[in-house]
């Protein structure tokens, strides 16, 4: 007999091997037995003597095989978890990254008591910022963009299965006109920052699987999308209101000089949970 907890050790093993690191194979290992069987890591510890089904471990195997071939687990499975909920995820959006988690906990600390926000996430990819954020705000009118229609048609399943009221529409921002008038309390964004010439600091994974569009910014112009959301968010954000990015953790002092050279104030360029610079906030001036 083949017992749950016999399974998921040789699961471990097999995936701590293809990626190098045992605490990556557990993890690994959870994402897709809960995926594949409907188990929790809780669930394989109480009932490890259990027998795992074929059926099971058929989908389990199909899953290591495409994580051995190269591919992110989290596509493998065709989810990825994000503040404690799952998402639906394909290589047509970006796999969410835990220290994005910190750009939502910063809007949610710092404007958690208001109950009549306008909330803009531009670049919304899987939808999980404006998702999260429309949880955490349950009386915010929060709407995601993104130029990919996949993108988009992802992020209308992700919040349908969440039960999150959030609007999804389709916008280029390198080509979008500003508003005449301000709409907007929040504008988050965790657009392209990657440089072409930081490729080969990353793992084939990521090259290979994510999509490059969502990643990679020219070499010469590294700010591209900050500057271009500046621009939008000085008409669009009301008096008082509030600019979040996370950020390019090579370019601190450059994404300070920008805020300031278009005007908003109170720039805050803060640090993730890992000691990197990674947020850039701001503040749009009083009249």
């Amino acid at each position: 007999m083949t017992t749950i907890a016999g399974y998921y050790r040789k699961c471990v093993t097999a995936l701590s091997a293809i990626l190098r690191s045992e605490g990556e194979g557990a993890a690994a290992a959870s994402i897709i037995f809960e995926d594949a069987a409907g188990m929790s890591r809780t669930y394989i510890f109480a009932n490890g003597d259990r027998e795992l089904g074929e059926y099971a471990q058929g989908k389990i195997d199909r899953a290591i095989a495409k994580v051995e071939a190269g591919e992110p687990v989290q596509y493998a499975v065709g989810k990825a978890q994000f503040m404690g909920n799952n998402y639906e995820v394909s290589p047509a959006v970006l796999i969410p990254r835990p220290e994005t988690a910190g750009l939502v906990d910063r809007i949610t600390d710092a404007f958690g008591s208001r109950r009549d926000l306008r909330v803009l996430d531009i670049g919304t990819g899987s939808g999980c910022i404006a998702i999260s954020l429309a949880r955490a705000l349950p009386f915010a009118q929060v709407t995601g963009v993104d130029i990919s229609d996949d993108a988009l048609a992802i992020a209308r399943r992700n919040a349908a299965a969440l039960k999150a009221n959030v609007d999804f529409e389709k916008l280029d921002i390198l080509s979008a006109r500003p508003p005449e008038s301000a709409r907007y309390d929040i504008i988050v964004s965790n657009p392209p920052y990657i440089c072409r010439s930081e490729e080969s600091e990353m793992e084939d994974r990521v090259l290979l699987h994510e999509p490059s569009q969502a990643l990679f910014v020219p070499d010469n112009d590294p700010l591209l999308f900050y500057r271009a959301i500046a621009v939008y968010a000085r008409k669009a954000l009301s008096p008082g209101g509030g600019l979040f990015f996370e950020i390019n953790s090579r370019f601190p002092s450059e994404m300070k000089a920008l805020l300031e050279s278009e005007g908003f104030a109170d720039i805050d360029i803060a640090r993730d949970y890992l000691g990197n610079f990674r947020y850039a906030i701001a503040t749009q001036p009083l009249p």
